[in-house]
């Protein structure tokens, strides 16, 4: 699903990644971690300093998948949800739980850095949501009101106001919230993994897991070099489908989105597109997206109708659709182009799924990975520590294949041409 050793903006200006591929795995753990992606490495800090003795097993490499492959956008709420949805699809208890946890993704993710000291670019400035379309910032100023009723620092800005934050006129309006921001992915994942170490937990690279069996009380987990018995295992590997993550990655739609890097902006162009430095992400079905770096490069991405030479293809036209949407003086041109996989739930919503007693996975970022994982990370910890499934706020769901799996990416392709025709006949 990802490419292992891809060059990536974050490679190119990460910190110094420890090796783990040498760690020695202890026989016996209290719980065994699958994935030291956000999700894993999240769950795993929580359990270390719950004081429990946790192994983290990582098929490739820290960074390697999407935790380490995406924009770095920080962004508390849902990508295709909205209060009104949560509060339709589960009881009122329900929905106030999971809404109140994924409030507060972005504030758990800056706080993590904060507690653990993690270098990572951190920068809680906020995230802009323009709206396409006056019924579009209805929507917004709809959802902006039901946010604040649930006690998150949003609110709805006028079209001036989204203007004086893009330089952009063609939008009616949007949602600001201010606890939003970005990170260096990386460098973000990186200072999770060593947090883990520094509270006593183990993290092996380059060991894909092949079985887990149950024996006895505890769960038996083979990897590449090894086995280790634990009472409880987590699996947090997104939408990897090889192995033992099968059983959870092929529950969810793959999407392939292509990143983009220019080349650094002068100051002035920086100050006109974005003088707060707030990434933006608007509502057009062909998403328009930016953020700046730390050396103000702008960071866009898309997703490519057909995979044949995409790279090249979506990198240039990307930064084409910068030029002409911010009315770039003139062209940066593109510095480099990646690629990652996010993990798409048929309701949009996170969940987690119980493969047998002790034996959790947590799955459906869909789109929004870095403060949803930190929340998900967290509740799958919990439910290590034995809270009892049904009080958790991630839903439970039966795991179950989505039929034709293999083919989704074809339905994808056709709702991407359908998303671009879409925009067209509404401009």
């Amino acid at each position: 699903m990802q490419i292992e050793g891809q060059k990536t903006l974050w490679t190119m200006t990460g910190n110094p990644a420890p090796d783990f591929r040498q760690s020695a795995v202890p026989a016996r753990a209290d719980a065994v971690v699958i994935g030291a992606g956000f999700t894993g490495l999240t769950a795993a800090l929580a359990l270390a300093r719950a004081g429990k003795k946790v192994v983290v097993l990582e098929g490739t490499s820290i960074g390697a998948g999407a935790s380490g492959t995406n924009a770095g956008f920080v962004v508390p709420n849902f990508a295709k949800a909205d209060p009104a949805t949560v509060y339709q699809k589960l009881p009122r208890e329900k929905a106030e739980a999971l809404l109140k946890l994924v409030g507060e993704g972005a504030d758990a993710v800056f706080s993590t850095i904060r507690e653990e000291n993690i270098a990572c670019d951190a920068s809680q400035v906020g995230w802009l949501q323009p709206a396409y379309g006056t019924a579009t910032a209805d929507l917004l100023r709809q959802r902006a009101a039901d946010w604040q009723a649930l006690g998150r620092p949003v609110r709805f800005l006028s079209p001036a106001e989204i203007e004086q934050q893009t330089s952009l006129s063609i939008y009616s309006g949007g949602l600001l919230d201010e606890s939003g921001g970005t990170i260096h992915p990386l460098n973000y994942a990186l200072g999770l993994a060593n947090a883990v170490i520094r509270h006593g937990g183990v993290i092996r690279e380059g060991a894909e897991v092949r079985n887990i069996g149950k024996a006895g009380a505890d769960w038996t987990v083979s990897f590449s070099g090894g086995e280790v018995r634990a009472g409880t295992v987590l699996l947090c590997t997104n939408a990897y489908t090889s192995g033992a993550a099968g059983r959870m990655g092929r529950t969810v739609v793959p999407l392939r989105v292509y990143q983009v890097a220019t080349r650094p902006l002068p100051p002035e162009t920086v100050e006109r597109i974005s003088p707060q430095r707030r990434p933006v992400g608007d509502t057009r079905s062909n998403l328009f997206t930016y953020r700046l770096d730390r050396d103000n490069r702008l960071i866009s991405g898309g997703m490519a109708i057909v995979p044949l030479g995409a790279f090249e293809r979506i990198g240039k036209a990307v930064v084409d659709r910068l030029v002409s949407e911010l009315k770039l003086e003139r062209h940066p041109g593109v510095e480099v182009v990646w690629t990652g996989v996010a993990a798409m739930t048929p309701d949009f919503l996170p969940r987690i799924h119980e493969f047998g007693e002790g034996f959790y996975g947590g799955i459906g970022c869909n789109g929004r990975g870095i403060a949803m994982t930190a929340q998900l990370g967290r509740v799958l910890a919990r439910a290590a520590l034995g809270e009892p499934p049904g009080d958790l706020p991630v839903p439970m769901v039966k795991a179950r294949t989505l039929p034709f799996h293999s083919f989704t990416p074809i339905v994808v392709s056709a709702a991407l041409a359908h998303a671009r025709f879409t925009d067209w006949m509404t401009r």
